[in-house]
């Protein structure tokens, strides 16, 4: 099955690849490398903003987080880059919007990792980090970035 055919079967959608917010482009290709720059989290076409530990449950920060990795894979279509040609998720990095006594970044962080898994499989498994922020970009809740392996093409 293709990753679009599982993202169908899980009841999701890509979003319209989000663009740039200042002076950078969304994906590198170096070698068989895919650099996607740090995603932000559209839900329905609207931000989501707030603080972990503040005004966002960690089932909304973990949709906020499983709504960046959509926009990960969304920006290598974007980029011509087919999600068939993804060989492995090889790190996701989770930045999270969080109060100082926040300490669940990682559940947080899970929704990315989870949406990854389930639409890629083996080749969703990562290498991550989570880690807890004072702000982000427009006030979003969650960023996360991500470095992936491409298989030839």
């Amino acid at each position: 099955m293709t990753a679009l055919a599982r993202l169908a079967e899980l009841g999701l959608t890509l979003p319209e690849p989000a663009a740039p917010i200042a002076a950078y482009i969304p994906v590198v290709v170096s070698g068989n490398l895919a650099y996607v720059s740090g995603q932000l989290p559209f839900i329905d076409g609207k931000l989501v903003t707030g603080r972990l530990g503040d005004d966002l449950s960690i089932e909304e920060g973990k949709l906020a987080a499983q709504a960046c990795g959509l926009m990960i894979l969304a920006q290598l279509e974007a980029a011509l880059i087919p999600l068939d040609r993804i060989e492995r998720i090889v790190k996701l990095g989770a930045f999270v919007a969080s109060t100082p006594d926040f300490t669940d970044q990682p559940k947080v962080a899970n929704g990315a990792s989870e949406l990854m898994f389930a639409v890629l499989g083996k080749a969703g498994k990562h290498a991550r980090s989570a880690v807890g922020v004072a702000a982000l970009p427009l006030g979003a809740a969650v960023e996360v970035d991500a470095v992936i392996a491409l298989a030839a093409g």
